[in-house]
């Protein structure tokens, strides 16, 4: 079935126009990012997806909210970009409310959207992978820099402003990768691990992912738990005041609250946090695994919670927040949830 052009896609976008933006390209077979193009020369204009460039900018819009989010959970956080750090493999945000992991090579195509609102224009900067999948987006609040929104068009826009994109297929979640006879070596390498961030380039030298290496481990290392065991997660670190960090990413970006979180709010199959600066919406539903990871570290030893989808892909990762935070309340939390008493195959 051919893929409709922009004129049809925003005729049925007019028919339409409440559903959200990821829901209603998803029912008429496109991207967001087809949806975005679609209203190039008028609600949106193509500009530089390049991170060294378009951060700075949004660095200069003041508060705004920062959204990051994959197929099961979104994360949106009110702060300003401070603290931008370029890098080959990633850059980084690192300001005390915003705080990215940017990975440049996923960030394609960009749009500055400007729509009509009930209290005056709702301006966007909207990045997508070559996909046409959303890695991050940057929405302007009442109290940021409007002011700036011409210059920053004026500085970014692309030469070249096509409604329709040339996307590729999208790529899928990598499934569980390990072999059961490597575990004696991996929980060696383990062992010897000094920092959380060693995990990754580990579990390759083991010839392994993160979801294998889970899977393989075993106690102490990981523990299975039930899916409901992130809901009871965020749930009792509210109710205890446990300042936690929350991983959401997807290829091109990963988004961390660190802090306190405090009004849980559940929603069908959503569980929402919902405080003031920042909110988080997971579909519980779409949890078809859940682990307690022990990791060890220089500074002590490390506790996570860790929900990956049924294809295999991390939904997000909870970490109790280290910055002059006792790290007992947090451990005492993960000890205590429900685990699984048998690991899949």
């Amino acid at each position: 079935m051919a893929k409709p052009g922009p004129d049809q896609i925003r005729a049925l976008r007019a028919e339409s126009p409440k559903s959200r933006a990821r829901d209603f390209a998803a029912a008429q077979g496109i991207t967001e990012a087809d949806l975005v193009a679609a209203y190039v020369g008028q609600t949106a204009t193509a500009i530089v997806a390049e991170p060294d460039r378009l951060m700075p900018w949004a660095g200069r819009l003041g508060e705004v909210m920062a959204l990051t989010r994959n197929e099961s959970c979104v994360h949106e956080r009110l702060g300003h970009y401070l603290d931008y750090r370029t890098g080959a493999f990633a850059a980084m945000i690192l300001g005390p409310e915003i705080d990215l992991r940017i990975f440049g090579k996923h960030w394609v195509h960009a749009f500055a959207v400007e729509e009509p609102g009930e209290d005056g224009p709702k301006r966007s900067l909207q990045i997508f992978d070559a996909a046409g999948d959303a890695v991050h987006k940057v929405h302007l609040k009442p109290q940021s820099n409007h002011a700036l929104w011409p210059d920053l068009i004026a500085n970014m826009r692309l030469a070249d402003q096509p409604a329709t994109l040339d996307l590729t297929a999208r790529r899928p979640a990598e499934l569980a990768k390990g072999d059961s006879a490597g575990a004696s070596a991996l929980r060696a390498a383990w062992d010897k691990m000094t920092d959380t961030h060693q995990f990754i380039g580990m579990t390759r030298d083991q010839g392994m992912n993160r979801l294998g290496a889970y899977r393989i481990a075993g106690a102490p290392y990981v523990e299975q738990l039930e899916s409901a065991a992130v809901t009871h997660t965020l749930t009792r670190a509210a109710e205890a005041a446990i300042p936690v960090m929350i991983f959401v990413g997807n290829l091109g970006c990963i988004q961390i609250h660190g802090g306190p979180i405090s009004k849980i709010v559940p929603m069908g199959p959503w569980i929402n946090v919902m405080d003031p600066r920042f909110n988080l919406h997971l579909r519980a539903d779409r949890i078809a695994e859940a682990y307690a990871v022990w990791k060890p570290t220089r500074t002590g030893d490390v506790l996570s919670v860790e929900a990956f989808a049924a294809d295999g892909e991390l939904i997000l990762q909870v970490f109790g927040y280290r910055k002059d935070t006792p790290a007992a309340s947090w451990n005492a939390l993960v000890r205590a949830l429900p685990r699984l008493e048998e690991v899949p195959a």
